[in-house]
């Protein structure tokens, strides 16, 4: 199991942020590019009214994640299954349109490509349920560093060790902060609008999204 130090870090804090999305009823998350896995199996268990499918494209992740749902034994956290968020909302593992309480991404946009970010509000304009009025669910969350900029001199991006905004670039030139103004559009062209943006440690952002 990878035990990555951002993700213990910031575990508490994006809790606090899920507990207020997240009703008591029984609710279905997928969470997109889960990573190690140290996040699903801290949230899940947290929650045990969500049932968490953690999802990632990379096998070393995937590995990492049955790691955790094997040791947690947590009834509520599902096995990991692959997804490649550029591609159709159809490839991500028989999620079926409108069956989703809560979609939740950490950590992946500043390091994918656009079009990655840009599959993420497609299927999530298809995969979650209708807003009711007054509800607080369904929502779409996600950490994001100084919406609608860069970071201050020194700050990471979104708290992954080494990677800020230069770098990321250096490491892909298609990868990078994404501006927060482009996000917003993106969300209201694929039936969504940004709700509240939330501060977090580190000079990051979590964003909530609802479906409309």
């Amino acid at each position: 199991m990878q035990v990555p130090a951002a993700a213990e870090r910031n575990k508490g804090p994006i809790l606090a942020v899920l507990r207020e999305c997240a009703g008591p009823g029984a609710l279905r998350v997928l969470e997109v590019a889960a990573g190690s896995g140290l996040h699903a199996a801290h949230f899940a268990r947290a929650l045990p009214q969500l049932r968490w499918q953690p999802s990632d494209i990379d096998p070393r992740a995937l590995r990492s994640i049955a790691a955790y749902v094997e040791a947690t034994g947590l009834p509520n956290l599902l096995p990991p299954i692959l997804l490649d968020v550029s591609q159709g909302w159809e490839t991500w593992g028989g999620t079926q349109p409108a069956s989703l309480d809560l979609l939740v991404s950490i950590n992946m946009m500043h390091i994918s490509e656009l079009r990655c970010t840009e599959g993420l509000f497609r299927g999530a304009g298809v995969l979650l349920k209708p807003g009711a009025a007054g509800s607080s669910l369904p929502a779409w969350s996600f950490e994001i560093s100084q919406a609608g900029g860069q970071p201050p001199a020194g700050g990471s991006a979104l708290g992954v060790p080494g990677v800020t905004p230069g770098s990321s670039s250096r490491r892909n030139p298609a990868w990078g902060l994404r501006d927060t103004a482009m996000l917003r559009e993106l969300a209201e062209a694929n039936g969504l609008s940004l709700e509240r943006m939330v501060d977090m440690p580190a000079n990051n952002k979590s964003l909530i999204f609802r479906k409309l």
